[in-house]
């Protein structure tokens, strides 16, 4: 006798039905199958077991000792499967267990607010907030939804949506602009705040590059929290977010934001997660609070 594993349940689901309606046909129009199917199944498994589950008549198929033995034990099993799926089922539409979010550390300013007003409402989530410069990987089940800055995001079997975009201004602290006056069309008279790589793919680092002479951006920085702090601090005229600006009344833009500067943000989730309840809220008000940034 072979050994019986998960592998025959098609087997064994067949001969059951077979059992309990007594006819190849009925059990093959129960399953939506071919009765020739059933046939198959059914001598399939009893070749496994070396036992005959039926006695074989005009009328159908009755269950031998050894086949009344089985019905029962798949009967109950029947049952646990369809427990178990349900369960499964209940996975999708649960807002519980875990939520988490990634995106990049200068966005989470933004992100914050929206994130505990969310676990406040919803109290069986626990909310994890990843920001990093490294790419989670949403297909290995490190984050459930990601928010993106840049260029539109191309990993297979992810669902990209457009957020909005990243705005910023080109701004100076009232101390400096007190100290070195308004930004003129001579950008070599002031100091700017710029990125440690000069190659910064950003649209509005790419503008600085071509605009302003390397050798006058005074304060450089390898993070973006970094270069906005140091421009919050005096340290020459850098790109601050117009979400930002709006927040700190020091500010001063030197030249307002314009549209080539902007930066594109994306929502992205997986294809097997998308449609999850608690993925489907979180995305949700991540929309309604992104019509609300400047």
């Amino acid at each position: 006798m072979r050994t019986v594993g998960l592998e025959t349940w098609d087997e064994i689901r067949t001969a059951y039905q077979v059992a309990r309606l007594g006819t190849v046909s009925g059990a093959a129009e129960a399953l939506g199958v071919h009765h020739a199917t059933v046939i198959r199944h059914v001598d399939a498994l009893e070749s496994r077991l070396g036992v005959k589950l039926f006695q074989r008549h005009a009328r159908g198929y009755t269950p031998t000792e050894a086949g009344q033995d089985l019905m029962q034990v798949a009967q109950v099993t029947a049952e646990q499967f369809s427990q178990l799926a349900g369960r499964l089922r209940g996975h999708g539409s649960a807002m519980t267990g875990e939520l988490t979010l990634t995106t990049v550390e200068s966005l989470t300013p933004l992100l914050v607010p929206v994130l505990a007003e969310f676990e406040v409402e919803h109290p069986d989530l626990s909310v994890r907030l990843l920001a990093d410069q490294r790419l989670f990987r949403l297909e290995y089940g490190e984050a459930h939804v990601a928010v993106r800055a840049g260029a539109r995001p191309d990993e297979p079997d992810n669902i990209v949506q457009e957020l909005g975009a990243l705005r910023s201004a080109l701004c100076a602290h009232r101390r400096y602009v007190t100290a070195h006056g308004p930004l003129g069309d001579d950008f070599g008279a002031h100091d700017f705040v710029g990125p440690a790589d000069e190659r910064h793919r950003a649209p509005f680092y790419r503008w600085l590059a071509a605009h302003v002479p390397a050798s006058r951006v005074r304060f450089r920085a390898s993070d973006a929290r970094a270069c906005i702090e140091a421009v919050e601090a005096g340290a020459g005229i850098g790109f601050v977010p117009l979400w930002r600006v709006r927040n700190n009344p020091d500010l001063v833009e030197m030249r307002p934001a314009e549209a080539d500067w902007a930066v594109p943000l994306w929502l992205v989730t997986h294809v097997d997660l998308h449609r999850t309840a608690k993925v489907q809220a979180l995305t949700a008000r991540l929309k309604e609070a992104a019509r609300t940034w400047p």
